[in-house]
């Protein structure tokens, strides 16, 4: 409200039984309530409750309320060591206010009779948001949680900010903690890095400050991953490629940092970022096809690089198109397998083949594809031609049998 910004979401911050307010809400307005007891946190899914609710509350006509309000118990945060997940017990909103990670997040405003408006702004917030500047709230801070340093730079970026001289003191004493959060955690927060519009300035950034290689020495940034990162977010298959699913912005954006470094390098982020088995391949796949297709100095026909790129999933294929912007000739490859070379086949079947006195075999799936990289090399242009050499080859293959 203060910057003049559409809020992302409401959360409500209670002094008591969050998970009871939202229960006793959902009884009279509808909607559904899921909790996690530990925390004291619960999520209220006001629809299919937003016309009774919206009516008693005045909200005016064409305004919609959210679908979700989350609702949590005030409470203060333990931290048993370093990296640690928090350890929680009730307390005040002053002191839930303090376990947020910057000063500008410790904004609130009351909601509660009289005081209805207030706003609350124990720990200077206010200032801070005046001067344009990300302040983290007490010393330890990126001790008890590294992963607040992303979350500072994120925040400088999106508004403009800067982050505060002794923050940035802060922050470098605490990069070698980086290295013992998780690699789940370390992705959510560039997985929300990907997600801003303004990523290749936080990216940017992050390097300059040494976090990114405090995560890993190989996560590097330069100007050719900033033209291709925005390229990835934009992108849109063309229709000729036919693929399956577009490949995920995140995949995509991985595997373009990755596509550039040494296999054991690529591999060692991989584990370093504790990928799910599914993005681990297909970002290593397309390591290996950026390096191989880029190594087709002389060409390939074209039998010999189906033969190479049929073994590679669609989005590994995508990605390393999108790697080889400075190679035309390998990313003409790429781009030709996708859109014409993958969907050559011979009209001859191995029903065919039975009908002609062929017994099922290796000899069926060796004569399919010696016709496959007959139409792809143009030694084919008919299907009489086809015939031709299928007879042929039925010779061969009844001579060897």
């Amino acid at each position: 409200l203060l910057l003049g910004t559409p809020s992302a979401d409401l959360d409500l911050v209670v002094e008591g039984d969050a998970i009871g307010l939202a229960r006793a809400m959902a009884g009279r307005y509808g909607g559904r309530v899921s909790s996690h007891k530990r925390f004291g946190t619960a999520k209220w899914r006001l629809d299919p409750a937003h016309a009774a609710l919206a009516r008693e509350i005045g909200v005016p006509p064409g305004s919609k309320l959210p679908v979700t309000i989350d609702l949590v118990s005030a409470r203060t945060e333990f931290y048993a060591h370093p990296t640690a997940l928090p350890s929680v017990q009730r307390g005040s909103i002053k002191l839930d206010l303090h376990r947020r990670d910057f000063t500008i997040n410790t904004l609130a405003l009351r909601l509660d009779g009289r005081h209805y408006g207030e706003l609350l702004d124990p720990w200077g917030g206010g200032r801070d948001l005046q001067d344009r500047l990300v302040r983290v709230l007490h010393s330890i801070s990126f001790v008890d949680d590294p992963t607040r340093m992303l979350r500072a730079v994120r925040l400088e970026q999106r508004l403009g900010f800067i982050i505060e001289t002794r923050t940035l003191e802060l922050m470098q004493q605490a990069l070698p903690l980086i290295v013992r959060v998780s690699g789940e955690r370390i992705r959510n927060e560039l997985q929300a890095i990907f997600s801003e519009g303004c990523r290749a300035a936080i990216l940017r950034r992050l390097a300059g400050l040494g976090l990114l290689a405090a995560i890993h020495p190989s996560l590097e940034w330069d100007e050719w991953l900033e033209s291709r990162f925005e390229a990835a977010a934009s992108f849109q298959p063309p229709a000729a490629w036919k693929l399956g699913a577009a490949p995920s912005a995140e995949l995509l954006l991985y595997a373009l940092w990755l596509a550039r470094l040494d296999p054991d390098e690529a591999i060692s982020v991989c584990h370093r970022l504790h990928f799910a088995g599914n993005m681990q391949a297909a970002v290593l796949e397309a390591n290996v096809v950026t390096r191989s297709v880029a190594s087709w100095l002389g060409g390939l026909p074209p039998s010999e690089a189906v033969a190479h790129l049929d073994a590679f999933r669609e989005s590994s294929l995508v990605a390393a198109w999108m790697a080889l912007t400075d190679a035309p000739d390998p990313r003409r490859i790429i781009e030709t397998y996708l859109s014409h070379w993958r969907w050559v086949h011979p009209t001859t079947d191995g029903e065919r083949l039975r009908a002609l006195g062929i017994k099922p075999g290796p000899a069926y799936r060796e004569i399919l594809a010696h016709l496959r990289a007959a139409w792809l090399d143009g030694q084919l242009e008919s299907q009489a031609e086809e015939q031709g050499l299928v007879e042929a080859l039925m010779r061969e293959a009844l001579r060897v049998g």
